[in-house]
């Protein structure tokens, strides 16, 4: 066990970066293994879950390696050239890296064992593997249809047209990657509107993709084209330093390169809407991506009732977010938000346990929360449940808390902000073993 301690620290200050984004850097790894030649990614998040993705797509047969510059060098196998794997493939703690990696596997005639950390193993996959199945894929595992889960992949897969029960990125992406091997078109429908980073990166790699209203067409078997790749700085990332700031009197930092894809800024939208001094200056695109650099300054927040349908733009921030209201005036309204009970942990039930053993009045929902301008006080051992952005949440909330605030473990966090320690104290945060 990892304890770490966060205590009341004096105004944030500096520019700073934040590592890559964990999604488009696992798809910049896919879609460099399945494509021809070598893709080179700079900016790649080199935390355990990304680097679990490249060893099991070296297990599948790409060449995978960091040069002495940092650069990632990727020498794909291209559509259809997956080799079967010697071992099962241990993703850790990334439901990402396993979900995208099943749908890729299940239209290539090769037989695959995925597996992962307690936590991952006790995760739903069937909302996946249920609609790989129609593309001819073969699962066995246990009833309950969580890892370890052996894939036999189609011989002769079919495409499908799927409409998503569920707004989830993860399982209309695992679809798309099952389509790139599968002849004709394949078809995610998809009535609530999530992350778009596959279609952005399936567009940049050259697979032909329509988007028509609710409808995404994937064309299968044509010949992808290696491509450069720069990965933004990651927005769920960037955000424990943007309520950091806000929380902390007197803080104004600036985070470079931040990637702004409007299916992620959700929590940027709330945390404008109650009251925070956000500004995004220099707004680019890079690589397909919209890109920002980000101004953050001390902001006195008021509570809100966050809109329902705005969940999948920032399902992964409202553990932050609990801190920011929190420190708000009146309450903050969190609901809609049921998909957090199958995340890394039962994210709804560990934040409102959490904040409760630190004096904060909060009343759990069952589909989300809402959380009361309290004075936190602090407390010597939260459960992180092995969650690593549940661990980043309470160290965040020790800036501003009346007694320190001290995480079970804080080793699960290299899992997606290697450095978080380091780069939070490098601008004035106090947050020590």
């Amino acid at each position: 066990m990892n304890q770490l301690t966060s205590s009341k620290s004096g105004s944030l200050k500096g520019t700073i970066t934040v590592p890559g984004d964990k999604s488009i850097s696992h798809r910049s790894l896919i879609m460099g293994a399945m494509a021809v030649g070598e893709s080179t990614v700079t900016g790649l998040l080199e935390g355990e879950d990304v680097l679990g993705t490249a060893a099991a797509l070296r297990e599948l047969g790409a060449d995978i390696y960091k040069d002495d510059y940092g650069n990632w060098h990727i020498h794909g196998v291209g559509i259809g050239g997956l080799n079967q794997p010697q071992k099962p493939l241990d993703m850790g703690n990334s439901g990402t890296g396993v979900r995208l990696l099943m749908g890729l596997v299940a239209t290539h005639p090769i037989t695959a064992t995925f597996t992962g950390d307690e936590s991952l193993c006790s995760r739903p996959m069937k909302r996946v593997t249920i609609p790989l199945t129609d593309f001819g894929a073969q699962f066995s595992g246990n009833e309950v249809g969580t890892l370890p889960i052996t894939v036999k992949g189609a011989n002769m897969p079919m495409p499908i047209s799927y409409k998503l029960p569920v707004a989830s990125a993860q399982v209309k992406s695992a679809i798309m990657l099952a389509g790139l091997n599968t002849p004709g078109i394949t078809t995610v429908i998809e009535t609530i509107p999530t992350r778009d980073h596959s279609e952005r990166i399936f567009k940049y790699f050259g697979v032909p993709i329509q988007i028509e209203g609710d409808n995404i067409h994937v064309t299968g078997q044509v010949e992808l084209k290696a491509r450069n790749m720069a990965v933004p700085a990651d927005p769920s990332s960037a955000s424990f330093l943007i309520v950091a700031a806000l929380i902390t009197e007197g803080s104004d930092i600036l985070i470079s390169n931040v990637g702004i894809n409007p299916a992620r800024t959700g929590l940027f939208k709330t945390l404008i809407e109650m009251g925070g001094d956000i500004k995004f200056e220099n707004e680019r695109q890079e690589c397909g991506e919209d890109v920002a650099d980000i101004r953050v300054k001390f902001s006195n927040l008021k509570g809100i009732t966050v809109p329902p349908e705005r969940a999948p733009s920032m399902i992964d921030e409202y553990p932050i977010l609990c801190i920011a209201a929190t420190c708000a005036t009146g309450k903050t309204v969190m609901r809609g938000i049921e998909e957090l009970r199958v995340k890394e942990s039962d994210r709804i039930a560990i934040m409102v346990n959490g904040l409760k053993s630190c004096g904060v009045t909060v009343e759990e929902h069952d589909d989300g929360m809402t959380v009361s301008n309290s004075v936190a006080y602090g407390n010597e051992a939260i459960k992180t449940s092995l969650d690593h952005r549940i661990a980043m949440s309470f160290l965040v909330l020790g800036l501003c808390a009346e007694k320190p605030v001290t995480i079970d473990d804080g080793s699960v966090i290299e899992t997606s902000f290697p450095g978080f320690v380091e780069l939070m104290n490098s601008v004035g945060a106090r947050i020590y073993p």
